[in-house]
């Protein structure tokens, strides 16, 4: 399951410290390492673990049990252009970053495998007396 955190107003450099921390780990450790980090950032993500949980379990139908961060991607969002007053009457310009967070969680569940007689068809084997009779 998916959850995204669009245009959060922090630069995408100081919300990556935080999303490394929890990249592959399970969701209830990823939870409790947010909890003890004294980041900003870590309020936002710990809100999207919180997302992309519910919708496992609502949308997808999955348990709880067994979900990991499966991928976390920080990426540049909207820059706001700002100016500041300089000496001298003039003006220096400066960017006000914004970060795209796009989480994915994966299941642990066991993947049954089928069968790879069942799975493919017969094929139809020809012999040199089948071959002989036909001519």
């Amino acid at each position: 399951m998916k959850a995204y955190l669009k245009n959060y107003r922090q630069a995408p450099r100081k919300v990556r410290i935080v999303a490394d921390l929890i990249k592959g780990k399970e969701v209830s450790r990823a939870l409790l390492i947010l909890d003890t980090t004294p980041k900003r950032a870590t309020r936002q993500l710990t809100n999207l673990v919180k997302s992309a949980i519910a919708n496992a379990k609502n949308n997808g139908g999955i348990s709880t049990d067994g979900l990991f961060i499966q991928e976390i991607r920080v990426d540049k969002g909207l820059k706001m252009r700002r100016y500041m007053p300089k000496a001298q009457g003039r003006a220096s310009g400066y960017d006000k970053h914004s970060s795209n967070v796009t989480l994915v969680l994966g299941s642990k569940a066991p993947v049954v495998k089928a069968d790879k007689k069942a799975a493919k068809p017969a094929a139809k084997k020809t012999t040199k007396k089948a071959v002989k009779e036909t001519k």
